[in-house]
């Protein structure tokens, strides 16, 4: 499943969450939920994004909870949860396994997005952990100058404000030197090549073909079944 090019992951990324929102009754969620595991297990992204997975569920499962306390049905609760582990799960598999640089490629070269439009969006998945180490290095140091997060919700505004300047700053001063070295790079020139080949091969084909036949068989699960 890492051996993929980006296309074929991109494309089974989306088809899991469509099947997601198609399907409305637990257990052929929780067959789902079980695929995505698989997915994760033999691409090895399983245990190395624990942490998050967790954090998947029992975000999850407050939804759930909303859900059933705004619906009162166990089963809507069961089934908000489910639909969204199994959308959020999927998106592990596609961003642990492809490199930046490839998604950018398959979206320009297969998907014929705009390169800049592109680049935009994988820069955004570029800098948020660096976006979010910075936010914590910036809130421990405020907290050891006495900076407390505490009070009403005014105070909690006006504190707050202490960490997102900074970050704020430190974020406009990381935004000029890339664009600096973009374009000293020639960004935004019309002859553009990649030096990875992101095409499509024998086993793209065979589980886009599996994509397709599970597209169809959802459907007719739905519509026929009732699942």
């Amino acid at each position: 499943m890492r051996d993929l090019v980006p296309i074929t992951k991109i494309i089974l990324t989306v088809s899991v969450a469509v099947w997601a929102i198609t399907l409305h009754t637990p257990i052929a969620l929780l067959i789902l939920l079980l695929f995505d595991i698989l997915i994760l297990l033999i691409s090895k992204e399983f245990f190395k994004n624990i942490k998050a997975i967790v954090l998947i569920f029992i975000f999850s499962i407050l939804l759930g909870v909303v859900e059933y306390i705004g619906d009162g049905s166990l089963e809507a609760g069961y089934v908000s949860a489910l639909r969204m582990v199994d959308m959020s799960t999927i998106f592990i598999y596609l961003l642990g396994t492809v490199r930046l640089q490839h998604l950018t490629a398959a979206m320009v070269e297969q998907l014929k997005i705009p390169y800049e439009y592109a680049f935009m969006f994988t820069a955004g998945l570029r800098f948020l952990p660096d976006f979010i180490e910075e936010n914590r290095v910036i809130s421990e140091a405020q907290a050891c100058r006495g900076v407390e997060v505490k009070g009403s919700f005014i105070k909690k505004c006006k504190h707050y404000m202490a960490i997102v300047r900074p970050l704020m700053l430190r974020s406009l001063g990381r935004s000029e030197i890339m664009a600096l070295s973009l374009e000293l790079r020639g960004f935004g020139s019309k002859d553009r090549t990649f030096v990875d080949n992101v095409s499509p091969h024998g086993l793209d084909y065979i589980v886009m073909t599996f994509i397709v036949v599970a597209t169809i068989s959802i459907v007719y699960l739905r519509i026929y079944l009732g699942y």
